[in-house]
């Protein structure tokens, strides 16, 4: 696993050895930020169970003002601590090591994202709890972008009581992202 373009560019990553993390393909991420290459430099960049760090490493390397990773399990966070050292994106980062519920309520009225990726654990209902609570959130703006890494069999049909649509779905082999926005 590495950083694939930008300032950080095939610098190698860490990783958590074991299935409690399932590690973006490089393929999968180049397909993401092609498709966020416009909207990725100047943002402020929120990576919700955030594994590796590996997606707002991406983020930051490719122009990306700040980028906050939330994640509960301690040997990854310490995975994406020594991954924002080794990056050099200690500056622009912050780190919060607790369940993302919780984590978004720390950084309620902090701050406003640009972007938000979540890669929930499948199959769960993580996204629906998140996006629930994001709906009501001042960190999310009218043109916020919100993806969801999600298996290909997640349904998203409570979006729109949540005031949010999807703008764009982009279906990998066993996955899939799912671009959301608020509705205008």
């Amino acid at each position: 696993m590495r950083i694939i373009a930008g300032t950080a560019r095939s610098l190698p990553l860490k990783t958590i050895e074991g299935m409690n993390t399932r590690p973006t393909t490089d393929k999968i991420k180049e397909t993401l930020f092609n498709i966020l290459q416009a909207d990725v430099p100047g943002s402020n960049f929120l990576d919700l169970f955030a594994g590796s760090g590996q997606i707002g490493l991406e983020a930051l390397s490719r122009g990306a003002d700040y980028a906050v990773f939330i994640e509960n399990n301690r040997k990854a966070a310490k995975c994406i601590e020594e991954n924002i050292s080794f990056t050099k994106f200690t500056e622009k980062s912050r780190l919060l090591t607790a369940d993302v519920l919780g984590g978004l309520h720390t950084l309620e009225g902090r701050y406003c994202f640009d972007i938000i990726f979540m890669d929930p654990p499948y199959r769960q209902g993580l996204e629906k709890d998140v996006l629930t609570f994001l709906s009501r959130s001042d960190m999310v703006k009218q043109d916020t972008k919100m993806i969801v890494e999600a298996s290909a069999d997640t349904g998203f049909d409570y979006l729109d009581e949540l005031g949010f649509m999807i703008t764009k779905v982009k279906q990998y082999k066993n996955s899939m992202h799912i671009f959301i926005q608020r509705k205008s």
